[in-house]
């Protein structure tokens, strides 16, 4: 039984009139005569009374006309759903991006994007780097934005956005000059391993001539407002980004070191075999950066 067949009988038995059906579905009459006897000789039944040219429906063809209709509408209902996934009119786009993207710099993006696509909805998860790059490998979630570079052969990487990472104190008294004497014997808050924060710091300090092991850690954080919070209490210098020290600098319970560890990329990620969503592709369009098998088509 198809759904073509359910169709034409339904026209038919509306219209009780195989040319009238044939007509109103520009389909032929042999088209709708076969149609309609597959299904009587399939089953058993017959679906209409043939009474000189004229046709009436049997008790069978009465009992079979609403499950018919009532399989069609379901049929429909389904491809309604399918069109208005792909219309952006409904879904759920599932992103995971670490700490400082998700809590800094998406939020204002996922605003813009709800008022495009008020029918799609955002499932965002944060984690570090290393846990997101997990996630996005692992199939949890489509699309992810960290900090860092990922080393993994499952996982696209691209550029979307930047920052820079600033190294913040509570002491006003502020160094004139910051060299690698200076950073080996700071104390440092650090965030965890993992991080894309501390992960970028730690190629910065290698820039500098700084091996991390060198360094002398008071404490080792898991969120950004940590590791602010204790610097600002004192317990050392640390490494933020502006996105996240600004207030504190402006409210000036930190203060900024002079040493300038340059700009670090944020990165979409997402596995190279699995389905681009049309939620996931209008997102990066907002952004402005699509992955690159997308923009080389």
């Amino acid at each position: 039984m198809t759904l073509e067949q359910l169709r034409l009988f339904i026209a038919v038995a509306e219209r009780e009139h195989v040319t009238a059906a044939s007509r109103a579905l520009n389909v032929t009459q042999s088209a709708v005569s076969a149609a309609i006897a597959t299904l009587e000789e399939r089953h058993g039944v017959k679906l209409f009374h043939r009474v000189g040219r004229g046709i009436r429906l049997t008790d069978a063809g009465r009992l079979f006309l609403p499950e018919a209709r009532a399989v069609l509408a379901r049929a429909v209902a389904a491809e309604n759903v399918l069109d208005d996934f792909s219309g952006l009119k409904r879904g759920t786009l599932r992103v995971v991006a670490s700490q400082t993207i998700a809590a800094y710099w998406l939020p204002p993006i996922l605003v813009s994007f709800r008022k495009q696509y008020p029918g799609i909805t955002i499932d965002l998860a944060i984690s570090n780097t290393e846990d997101a790059a997990a996630r996005v490998r692992d199939g949890e979630v489509e699309l992810g934005i960290v900090e860092a570079i990922v080393d993994d052969p499952a996982l696209a990487q691209w550029p979307l956005g930047e920052d820079r990472l600033t190294i913040i104190q509570a002491d006003p008294c502020l160094p004139r000059t910051v060299d690698r004497a200076w950073l080996r014997a700071a104390r440092w808050v650090m965030r965890e391993p993992g991080s894309g924060t501390r992960s970028t710091l730690e190629q910065h300090l290698r820039h500098l001539g700084i091996e991390p092991e060198d360094l002398t850690i008071s404490l080792v954080l898991p969120s950004n407002e940590s590791v602010r919070t204790a610097i600002e209490a004192g317990a050392g210098i640390g490494a933020l980004s502006s996105l996240v020290v600004v207030p504190a600098l402006q409210a000036g319970t930190v203060h900024a070191v002079p040493q300038a560890l340059g700009a670090r990329s944020f990165y979409g990620l997402r596995h190279k075999e699995r389905y681009r969503s049309p939620a996931a592709e209008a997102l990066l369009k907002l952004i402005g950066q699509e992955p690159p098998e997308r923009r080389t088509r």
